[in-house]
């Protein structure tokens, strides 16, 4: 059995070209080399998918990966992972695609699962967990700075900031799960209304793969069916994570509020410096953010033996990631068609304004949960303008962060 991947059929007129034949394992070594190399979000992700996919192997053209991050940027889930998964569908079809996705994500994902025993671990060696204090304030300088980047990115006029501004009082004084995907939809509906432009929707014909979609509904429905005839934590966990994957766009700084108003403030699996720590501590490793659930799956799992904590973090990394594959499976093979729709682009503009408010108003609720101490403020200050000055990269701003940790007496 061959490792190359077949010359694709011809293709239909205006369809992208198909890609030049290359071996499977070639193309996961080049995935592997873009996860170890991708630290950020997702447009900082780009710059190494460029280099790597585009300019180096050919896989697609420049014009077709900012195809695919628009794409992505619309449907809800991990747009770096996304994107992968797109380009290994186009290069070798689905199995691909889901190798791609595991290639990408797996490596991240082990780590932070193994540092959700950071904790036991420090109890064990006898070192206070105040070590990490610094961690979480460092963490809220990156938060903030992911605020300030995509409020410019996403506030183009005064619909779009008045989105943005009512997005973050409604996350602030309403503290429940639901808030969240109800601000982005309505987010999304407020930007059609107020377009105002013919033809927004008109009709494409189309043949999507429906089962795709008919497996992301049975799961989404069946999670929420099973967490609520069951309080097994493990259920628990699945629900809300395959929840959390396709509840919100955009990345990882997107999903934060999310968590931690479900995880922290309502349910109480961990505290807000636990989260925090485990927030700043992703910062510093490359691959997709979302590999945090699996730190948060971890920690709220610890209570029990080892095996079932191990068993937490991953359910809930499958769980994050699962909504975004499926719908990536649904929508890719039917792209071409749907982003002819005009209608679908303009939602976006809503949906990532308020997007953009529920990272401003996260900001201030860690930034307040982390403690209002002078220590604190200043790692805050000096991360967010070691951030935004941009020459020191992420791990060694964490890195530095766990230093001052060991040497700042308490």
């Amino acid at each position: 059995m061959t490792d190359s991947i077949a010359p694709q059929a011809a293709q239909p007129a205006g369809t992208p070209a198909p890609p030049p034949r290359t071996g499977k394992a070639a193309f996961l070594k080049d995935v592997l080399i873009c996860s170890l190399g991708a630290y950020g979000g997702p447009e900082a992700h780009m710059g190494v998918f460029v280099n790597q996919l585009v300019t180096r192997r050919r896989y697609l053209s420049e014009e077709e990966l900012i195809e695919l991050l628009a794409l992505c940027s619309i449907l809800p889930g991990p747009t770096s992972t996304q994107v992968v998964v797109a380009i290994g569908y186009r290069v070798g079809g689905p199995l691909l695609a889901l190798l791609s996705m595991l290639v990408w994500a797996v490596p991240v994902l082990l780590v932070m699962a193994a540092l959700s025993f950071l904790y036991q671990f420090l109890s064990a060696q006898r070192i206070p967990h105040e070590v990490l204090r610094y961690i979480g304030p460092m963490a809220v300088g990156f938060i903030v700075v992911a605020a300030l980047r995509i409020g410019r990115k996403v506030v183009t006029d005064v619909p779009t900031a008045a989105l943005l501004g009512s997005g973050a009082v409604a996350t602030y004084l309403i503290r429940e799960p639901w808030i969240f995907p109800a601000v982005l939809v309505l987010g999304g509906a407020v930007s059609i209304v107020l377009a105002r432009e013919p033809g927004l929707f008109h009709r494409a014909r189309i043949h999507p793969p429906w089962r795709y979609l008919l497996a992301f509904g049975v799961l989404a429905l069946g999670g929420l069916m099973a967490a609520w005839l069951s309080d097994n934590r493990l259920i628990q966990l699945f629900e809300s994570f395959y929840r959390y994957g396709y509840l919100v766009f955009g990345g990882g700084q997107v999903v934060v509020p999310v968590m931690q108003s479900e995880l922290v403030e309502v349910r109480g699996y961990l505290t807000n410096p636990e989260f925090l720590t485990g927030y700043g501590l992703v910062q510093g490793l490359p691959g997709p953010m979302f590999s945090f659930a699996a730190y948060a799956g971890g920690m709220a799992t610890r209570d029990g033996s080892a095996l079932r904590q191990v068993l937490g973090a991953m359910t809930s990394g499958v769980a994050i990631f699962l909504p975004g594959l499926l719908l990536i499976y649904f929508i890719y093979p039917i792209w071409e068609e749907l982003k002819q729709i005009k209608g679908v682009r303009v939602s976006l503009r809503g949906i990532n304004a308020v997007a953009g408010g529920l990272i401003a108003v996260a900001a201030v609720i860690l930034f307040m949960a982390s403690g209002l101490k002078w220590d604190n403020l200043a790692v805050t200050a000096v991360s967010v303008a070691v951030l935004l000055w941009g020459r020191i990269p992420a791990p060694l701003l964490v890195l530095a962060a766990l230093v001052a940790g060991f040497l700042v007496p308490l």
